[in-house]
């Protein structure tokens, strides 16, 4: 990668650019008072509209078109004919809506008047009625009552409204205490609930009718309406005048029902017609925002007619930035043609790593641990085999694998559909996103399922048992304590492939088999991995051209690996070459040794125990000279890598200060021994690390690997541990479970057996499948991350993050729907 000058003077090169701006150019200059500043104002208006847009369609339940494709960046030009669009719209969607409101309220007014007009009528008859002479003479009095006798003109005054349900018994309450009783209030509901035009929400009311005497409980019966937000209407008392007015008021809700129905009508046409290019508009104007945006980072010449940038690009695509830009000038008709200059930085460049959809998924888990340095050995290409393999390792079960392939298969083959669907559940995208890592892992589980020779925890006997067994199946089946004893039993010769089928009903010592086999295979398969990822540094510091760490570093820990561990697993493959089941010492399995004895002897130095009688006490002629030999010289490598890199720093620095290259700027160029270069990438203007610090940090290293050998190599056993387990659930399950139903006879035994294989198969998918290979796949992450790339892999880096349209689009999409 390089940092990239730019003179731009065209616009559609943006349609088609692949770069990152480094940093701004103008950093000087205030953020409201950068060139392009007003054009962003702009581009933030028009998206305010969209998003207005956006809330009434989806209000109205409108759906939305929506392509899949992605519209070029407008030209400037276009910005103008964009924002009169989104300025019609608005306004005229805006005054729909107002239109609407007030005719919504005016219907409100006259439902709630249609229905004080009906109820009151009832109470009216109520009152004129003789049962209401009690209620006349509490209200009034004895006096009152002859008053209002015929012939008199003392009569009530009353007033007829609406009000909210839920604050009508705090109403009816204020008024009998502000009035002293002096008020009769009648109330009822309002059967059907009427749309509030505000907000659009459903409420529901109730009629009131409140009767009086005089006009100071009049006023004060108008305040407290007031109050509490009760809407009065005007009620004739002559039942004429209220049929009269009834009729007038029912003409006029026909009347406005004609007209919202036209005036909803006229909305929804607007909002249809900017549904079906709402999506396009949100990404021509995000993409034209971005571009201004990013102008902002450029710095204008002397001139004022051209700008300036600096930016990473990948080296190899340089041509392709050159023909766009080519392309771009030649499609604005700019007379300025633009210039690439390649620059010089001592800035580490960011880290980019090409990937398609299969090793997207792999490099995910890497970078989760840490983004490499620059030109740092990426461990994702080798973790794409040995990341499914080991992880088979402790999921080995053909039937097991096969589910889990056939699901990754499954979304492999519907990606294109399940990837537009876009959903917001985390636990699908992670499984969509892994799809080809689960694929994986299924295909190498049915493939370490054969050689397990394990499928439901049940044997495929295809090449037949090389066991000759005495027993009859009484014997087989009653007896938990039963044996295979290769001394008698045995051809001699193994299975064709995998594991014996008789093991599966070997009895007690099937796991004592199992795990001897399992637990040797998971320390091989571990010091292996190991010893790559050592080999691995080797790569970086060649590349980085890091001598001291490659000669004192890279080589002591490969041969502490080496002779200590590696040796041990060498010790395994003798022991199984050479000692097999017979009687024939001194190489029978009586003669054996223990493998973790021999090695916890050959650390201590201690005299092995002496053998049975005619068996050999070593393996092999001059093992214990060989032994004490590596023992020694592993030892050896400890202080060489604890001292030796920073007692050449120490000494590379006096030199330095007392013979001075001429022009050197660093460690790296005056003694070639800089501590900075190691995984940098960006070489020598770091400042000069402290010798302390130097000798503080080998020694953490130092410790941490020679500790770190020991416990990363225990560490592996967990493929054995899980394995056993996995195979012990899924014996379980078969045992407790799937057996009863296969007992059972006869036509309830189909029944009972459909209903025991349903719960067998959801407690397999759910427990093994789901919980258990979420764990070893937890485990497998841990094995790479801490015991594999902690050998070599810093992770120190940060990602290249090109100038993107789609991740910008895709970053609105989100911001918006949050």
């Amino acid at each position: 990668r390089f940092i990239v000058r730019k003179f731009v003077g065209c616009w559609s090169l943006w349609t088609n650019l692949y770069l990152i701006f480094k940093h701004l150019l103008n950093p000087d200059v205030n953020a409201f008072q950068r060139k392009f500043v007003n054009e962003v104002r702009r581009c933030d208006e028009m998206e305010r509209k969209l998003r207005y847009l956006e809330k009434e369609i989806k209000k109205d339940g409108i759906p939305m078109l929506d392509t899949g494709e992605s519209p070029e960046a407008p030209q400037p030009r276009e910005m103008i004919d964009l924002e009169a669009t989104f300025e019609k719209l608005e306004n005229e969607l805006r005054e729909v809506n107002q239109n609407a409101e007030a005719l919504k309220r005016n219907f409100l007014e006259l439902t709630e008047l249609k229905h004080i007009l009906r109820k009151t009528q009832v109470f009216f008859d109520e009152m004129a009625d003789n049962q209401n002479e009690d209620e006349q003479a509490q209200l009034l009095g004895e006096e009152g009552v002859r008053a209002s006798q015929p012939g008199q003109n003392l009569k009530l005054g009353f007033v007829a409204g609406v009000i909210l349900r839920e604050r009508l018994p705090a109403f009816e309450r204020m008024l009998w205490r502000a009035c002293k009783g002096n008020v009769f209030l009648r109330q009822a509901m309002i059967e059907t609930p009427l749309e509030d035009p505000t907000n659009g929400d459903q409420v529901h009311k109730s009629v009131f009718i409140i009767f009086f005497q005089g006009d100071q409980l009049k006023t004060r019966v108008k305040k407290i309406c007031e109050g509490f937000r009760a809407t009065l209407y005007p009620c004739p008392e002559a039942p004429a005048d209220r049929r009269e007015m009834a009729m007038g008021v029912m003409t006029r809700i026909e009347d406005l029902n004609t007209v919202l129905g036209q005036t909803q009508d006229h909305r929804h046409r607007v909002l249809v017609a900017a549904a079906k290019n709402l999506k396009n508009w949100f990404v021509k104007v995000r993409k034209i925002k971005a571009i201004y945006h990013t102008l902002n980072l450029f710095n204008l010449d002397v001139t004022q007619k051209c700008l300036i940038a600096e930016c990473w690009v990948p080296l190899l695509d340089i041509e392709t930035i050159q023909l766009a830009l080519r392309r771009g000038t030649e499609r604005s008709g700019s007379s300025v043609p633009p210039i690439l200059n390649r620059m010089q930085t001592f800035e580490n460049p960011p880290t980019y790593n090409r990937t398609n959809k299969f090793t997207k998924a792999f490099q995910a888990l890497i970078d989760a641990y840490g983004v490499a340095s620059y030109r740092e050995m990426n461990p994702a290409p080798y973790t794409i085999i040995t990341f499914p393999f080991l992880f088979a390792v402790m999921f080995g079960d053909l039937g097991h694998g096969a589910i889990m392939a056939l699901f990754g298969l499954w979304m492999i083959r519907k990606e294109k559909g399940l990837a537009a669907q876009k959903t917001d559940n985390e636990i699908w995208n992670i499984f969509f996103g892994g799809r080809y890592i689960i694929f994986l892992m299924g295909v190498f589980s049915m493939y370490t399922g054969l050689i397990y020779n394990d499928i439901f925890s049940k044997s495929l006997n295809i090449f037949g048992s090389h066991w000759h067994l005495s027993y009859n199946k009484s014997t087989v089946m009653e007896n938990k304590f039963l044996q295979l004893s290769p001394k008698g039993d045995y051809e001699g010769a193994p299975y064709p492939f995998g594991m014996d089928p008789i093991w599966q009903v070997a009895g007690a010592n099937k796991i004592i088999f199992h795990n001897a086999y399992k637990m040797k295979i998971s320390i091989i398969f571990g010091v292996i991995h190991m010893i790559f990822g050592v080999v691995m540094s080797w790569h970086n510091h060649t590349y980085f051209r890091n001598r001291i760490s490659l000669l004192y570093e890279f080589i002591p820990q490969l041969v502490f690996l080496l002779l200590l561990f590696f040796y041990m697993v060498l010790l395994m493959f003798i022991k199984w070459i050479k000692f097999a089941a017979t009687n024939d010492k001194p190489y029978s399995e009586a003669c054996a040794p223990s493998i973790l004895i021999t090695f916890i002897d050959m650390v201590l130095f201690n005299t092995p125990k002496p053998p049975p009688e005619n068996c050999e006490t070593y393996m092999f002629m001059g093992q214990h000279f060989i032994q004490v030999l590596f023992v020694l010289v592993a030892v050896g490598c400890i202080p060489v890598m604890l001292l030796a890199k920073p007692l050449l720093i120490m000494q590379a620095r006096k030199q330095a200060n007392v013979q001075p290259i001429a022009g050197a700027t660093s460690d790296a160029e005056a003694g070639g021994v800089s501590n900075s270069g190691s995984h940098g990438g960006g070489g020598g203007h770091e400042e000069e690390e402290e010798l302390s610090e130097i000798f503080i940090h080998q020694s953490i290293h130092t410790i941490e690997y020679v500790l770190g050998s020991v416990s990363h190599t225990a560490s592996y056993l967990r493929l054995w541990a899980l394995s056993l387990a996995h195979a012990q659930l899924a014996e379980v399950l078969w045992t407790m479970v799937l057996s009863i139903g296969l007992k059972q006879e006869g036509p309830v035994g189909g029944i009972v057996l459909t209903c025991v294989f349903a719960f067998w198969a959801i407690l397999t998918v759910g427990i093994l499948v789901l919980m258990e290979g979420l764990s070893a796949f937890l485990h497998t992450l841990r094995l790479h991350w801490v015991e594999f790339q902690s050998k070599f892999y810093k992770g120190q880096g940060y990602a290249f993050q090109p100038f993107s349209f789609d991740a910008i689009i895709e970053n609105g999409a989100a911001a918006a729907e949050e």
